[in-house]
């Protein structure tokens, strides 16, 4: 017997639940943007002046925190529009999209960096350190502000925990730009400045690289971590008149959303009146729409919302 039990259910699911029960309220998305914008234009003309190539990228990444903001933001207001019937999942995955996206564009500015920071050794060029000290000073209260902002939904939403990233990985370059400032200052040593680039550049790929990892294996449907399938299958075949159970498939829709679908073999006198009807519904999905793979759940006065997508 086929039973997809998808939890859209007022009285059994949690499928219902919002963003903002595990996100962040999206005002601190805003927020947290308008800061970054400000620190980026307040960088780039201290990095032009200064001469120094990590307060330059320290201005870069700001400027994409800011993007990244935007689009977790985009991404949020995506995921909360209602199914359709093109979209029968909703937009929850645009989330996901956005976190691939963010994590990707700070690989790829920090591969960009560490080639010009070689190029620095090469050729290198005369720093003022007392702008870059005050520049990235500056910076570094605003983006622990924006660190703060953005902390709350980090731990639960990928799309979240991007855009942190990107605020918290530029806190750690302004860090690393006041230190190599006041070296520049008091030691001279211009070397420090590429230096630096090229430590954070590497820490910000292994950091990036997680999420686009975790991203993907959501978008290619892997099992969640941290969830056993024997486990499942031990559970279900636990409960009283469940002989069996195959067909499997347990993925994630997003961070919070776990969809489990499975055939379930119960006592024959249980399906006898109903496994003429599964059998008539697949071979009609497949002859006329060519669809290979069903799984339906009957029920009886159970769901108490019975529209369909198109008449809500």
């Amino acid at each position: 017997m086929s039973s997809h039990h998808h939890h859209d259910h007022s009285a059994h699911g949690h499928e219902g639940h919002s963003h903002s029960a595990k996100g962040i309220p999206k005002k601190r998305l805003l927020q947290a943007m308008g800061f970054s914008l400000v620190i980026t234009v307040a960088q780039i003309i201290g990095g032009i002046i200064s001469g120094s190539l990590a307060l330059m990228s320290d201005a870069l990444h700001t400027a994409t925190d800011a993007i990244a903001l935007i689009v977790s933001y985009i991404a949020v207001k995506l995921g909360e529009k209602p199914r359709t019937d093109r979209h029968t999942f909703g937009l929850k995955r645009a989330e996901i999209v956005a976190a691939v996206l963010n994590a990707g564009v700070l690989i790829g500015i920090s591969i960009w960096l560490m080639y010009e920071a070689i190029l620095r050794y090469i050729t290198p060029e005369e720093v003022e350190g007392g702008i870059m000290v005050g520049v990235a000073t500056v910076g570094l209260v605003a983006n622990i502000i924006n660190s703060f902002l953005l902390h709350k939904g980090a731990k639960d939403n990928i799309n979240m925990r991007s855009a942190y990233l990107h605020v918290l990985s530029d806190a750690v370059v302004s860090v690393g730009v006041i230190l190599g400032g006041i070296a520049i200052m008091f030691f001279k040593v211009t070397w420090i400045d590429p230096t630096l680039t090229l430590i954070i550049s590497i820490w910000l790929i292994r950091e990036s690289w997680g999420i686009v990892g975790e991203a993907l294996q959501i978008i290619m449907m892997a099992s969640p971590r941290g969830i056993n399938l024997k486990d499942v299958e031990k559970s279900v075949v636990e409960i009283d008149g469940v002989c069996g159970i195959h067909h499997i498939h347990l993925w994630q829709l997003n961070d919070q959303s776990v969809h489990f679908e499975a055939h379930v073999e119960v006592e024959d006198k249980l399906v006898s009146n109903t496994a003429c009807i599964i059998d008539a519904i697949e071979d009609r999905l497949h002859d006329d729409y060519s669809i290979t793979h069903v799984t339906v759940q009957l029920e009886a006065g159970r769901c108490e919302e019975t529209k369909r997508i198109s008449e809500n």
